[in-house]
This record gives C-alpha cells, sequence and structure tokens, in this order.
C-alpha cells in the first residue's frame, strides 16, 4: 500500500466539495498538502482550520495554462517536490446543446480538461522521479453522455482518454494512474454550474440529503489511491449505467433519456 505521510500532494479545485474533504482527509494522514481555487477566502479559510499543519494554498483558475505552471513552480519551491497530484477541479452544466452558447463548451472543456492536463504536464518530471500517483475525478458522464451536459460529457470523455493513454505511456515508470467517478455527490460542481450563456446557476433539482458526502467520497478516493486501483466508479447507479452502456447501448439510450426527462422537459 502506498504510504501519504511526508508526501507532497496537490489538489486542484481545493477549497469546496470533494477537494476540500481531500484536502483535510490528507492533512490528518500526514502528507504536506498543496491546494489551489479560484476563491482565495475559502482557500484562506481552509487554511485558518489547519494552521500547524504543512497546508499552501494558491489562488488559481486551471482553465489558464499561467495559473497552473504558477501554482506547481511554487508548490515546488514549497515543498521540494511532488509525489501525488489530484486532478479534482471541475465545473458542471445544465442546458440542451441546441440551446446552448459555444463559450459553455469551452468553459466546460478548458476546466475539466485542460485544467488536468497542465496541471499534470509541469506536476510530472517530479512525480516520474517519486513514482507517485496521477489522479483524474471524471464522472459517469466520461463514459456515457447525458442530456443537458453535453459539454461536461465531452470534457469527461476527454479526461478519461487522456488518462488511459498516459497510465498505458506511463506503466513501466511505476507510475499510477487513477480515473475516478464518483457519480452524485453533495457537492458545489452542481451549484456553480453553467447554464445555457455559460453563466453559474444554482438550480440543482438534486435531494442533497440522498447524496454521498463529500467526505465519504474522498475517504473512497483516498482507499483507491492507497491500493493503487486503475479505476473507481463510486455508487451502484455509475456502476450500472456504465455497465449498460458498453453491453446493451440502445437500452442506455432510453433509460438515461427516461431518467433526464419528464413530459419531454429536461428535468435535472
Amino acid at each position: 500500500m502506498f504510504d501519504f505521510k511526508n508526501k507532497v500532494v496537490v489538489i486542484t479545485g481545493g477549497s469546496s466539495g470533494i477537494g476540500k474533504a481531500l484536502v483535510n482527509l490528507f492533512l490528518e494522514q500526514g502528507a504536506k498538502v498543496a491546494a489551489c481555487g479560484r476563491d482565495f477566502d475559502r482557500l484562506y479559510q481552509l487554511q485558518a482550520l489547519h494552521p500547524n499543519l504543512p497546508l499552501f494554498i494558491y489562488t488559481a483558475d486551471v482553465s489558464l495554462e499561467s495559473d497552473c505552471k504558477a501554482f506547481i513552480e511554487k508548490t515546488i519551491k514549497t515543498f521540494g517536490t511532488i509525489d501525488v497530484i489530484i486532478n479534482n477541479a471541475g465545473i458542471s452544466m445544465r442546458a440542451l446543446f441546441a440551446e446552448t452558447e459555444i463559450e459553455t463548451l469551452k468553459k466546460s472543456m478548458d476546466i475539466n480538461f485542460w485544467g488536468a492536463v497542465y496541471c499534470t504536464k509541469y506536476a510530472l518530471p517530479y512525480i516520474t522521479l517519486n513514482k507517485g500517483i496521477i489522479v483524474g475525478v471524471s464522472s459517469i458522464a466520461g463514459f456515457r453522455g447525458l442530456p443537458g451536459r453535453s459539454g461536461y460529457s465531452a470534457s469527461k470523455f476527454a479526461l478519461n482518454g487522456w488518462l488511459e493513454t498516459i497510465r498505458t505511456e506511463l506503466m513501466n515508470e511505476g507510475i499510477s494512474v487513477i480515473t475516478v467517478c464518483p457519480g452524485f455527490t453533495a457537492s458545489n460542481i452542481r451549484k456553480v454550474a453553467l447554464n445555457k450563456n455559460a453563466q453559474p446557476e444554482d438550480d440543482s433539482k438534486l435531494d442533497e440529503q440522498k447524496l454521498m458526502s463529500a467526505e465519504e467520497c474522498a475517504s473512497h478516493i483516498y482507499k483507491a489511491m492507497r491500493l493503487k486501483k486503475r479505476t473507481l466508479i463510486l455508487t451502484m447507479q455509475g456502476k450500472e449505467t456504465v455497465f449498460l452502456n458498453r453491453f446493451l447501448p440502445k437500452l442506455a439510450d432510453k433509460l438515461v433519456h427516461k431518467f433526464y426527462f419528464k413530459n419531454g422537459e429536461l428535468v435535472k
């Protein structure tokens, strides 16, 4: 099992939701953590919770290569190396493709896909040296396209394909590459999902009390990383969706349509 004590763990999107839960968990396990996010106030509050622990925070927009490069460089300057990167930063969307502005799709791709690529590219020399771990927090939408989430699904499909590629390229380097698909989780990503005009809009209809907590999700991710798993798909609904889409794709089309549409209207 991989031991995270004194290892340097980089977490993008670390100011809220799953990212924040991961920051808290890895600090508890004795790791040195570097976390980035777009909201400085939330990052500052996170650091205030751990005044005596090795936590480095940095305000960054992962859709910008320059921000990602600066974040990784500052992390190296602070801790000297990087053992693990968890590409957790992400954004969702809710709008039918026919009604969606191109900017919504571009933002989804820039954050969900390019953000992971940029940060990993600059961290890779150190992770390679340390035979570390690369994690991509993806989605069931990366295995099965979901109505109202064309840009989100496209970005997660791209992320999954990229993770599979680098996993194969790096398999003789002692590096573990893990694809994580959390399923519906009580996190901030849905609350700031983009609408058709590329603006954040809090209109999620999901019942938070029925969703997996960010802390539980982080715990599953941590265990998968310790075991260096290849893929982690959480929730039975997620596993069923991936299975049906692979072996019974026409049935999957019908079931997914039924789930997302009521009386001809997109409901989630």
